[in-house]
């Protein structure tokens, strides 16, 4: 009787955390990539021979975003609680791990979205200059939709490394499939828990390179 009682807590732990690495991802994504995306555009625009050359600007976000970058995540999480705790009122749980979560991915998204505008050929930003195209016309007509299926591959990598941000949270007591691994599978032996655990995120992870892969492809070809 035992055994069921807890194999019943363990199934609802398990949706519960896959509720909450849902919720921590989508939310954190959304938010994350909104403000990757202008970071990246940003730093595109305003770098040295860009359609929008501003040194002060491209000082001033270029640097920022190499120093969050270079935080591993769990140290970012830790640093963050007295901003976390200040902007949620807790600096435990789910909605808790959101935060450091959007500053985590916002910036490794930015690069990636850099990247990706960067690979658009040069000769394309000439024919719309000459055809009279203002700057914000080059960017959402031309540069854009030229880099559509390698911004969808960027946007894939920066959801499956959030992925595996929000597994980290649960180091903290951020929740989410990451927290049941650590409090089921590590901290009571359950090398079951820690099986499923570990399966369940190669399937998230796998499901969302697939997804990313088939839409840039179609993005490619239209």
């Amino acid at each position: 009787m035992t055994q069921w009682l807890d194999t019943a807590l363990t199934s609802k732990q398990f949706l519960l955390a896959m509720s909450e690495t849902f919720t921590m991802v989508s939310i954190a994504l959304v938010i994350g990539s909104l403000l990757g995306i202008l970071l990246g555009i940003a730093l595109v625009v305003t770098r040295p021979d860009g359609i929008w050359e501003n040194k002060w600007v491209y000082r001033i976000i270029n640097p920022i975003i190499n120093t969050v970058r270079s935080l591993p995540f769990i140290i970012l999480l830790v640093a963050m609680i007295p901003l976390t705790r200040f902007m949620v009122g807790t600096s435990i749980g789910t909605t808790a791990a959101i935060v450091p979560l959007v500053i985590y991915i916002a910036p490794y998204t930015a690069r990636l979205i850099e990247n990706s505008l960067l690979s658009v050929h040069s000769g394309i930003i000439e024919a719309a200059d000459s055809m009279g195209a203002t700057n914000w016309q080059i960017v959402w007509h031309f540069i854009l939709p030229e880099a559509k299926s390698s911004l969808i591959l960027s946007l894939t990598a920066a959801s499956i490394t959030l992925v595996g941000a929000t597994a980290m949270a649960g180091a903290v007591g951020g929740g989410g499939v990451g927290d049941l691994a650590l409090n089921y599978g590590y901290q009571r032996f359950d090398n079951v828990a820690m099986a499923i655990t570990v399966v369940t995120l190669v399937i998230i992870v796998q499901g969302i390179q697939m997804i990313g892969d088939y839409l840039a492809k179609k993005a490619r070809f239209h």
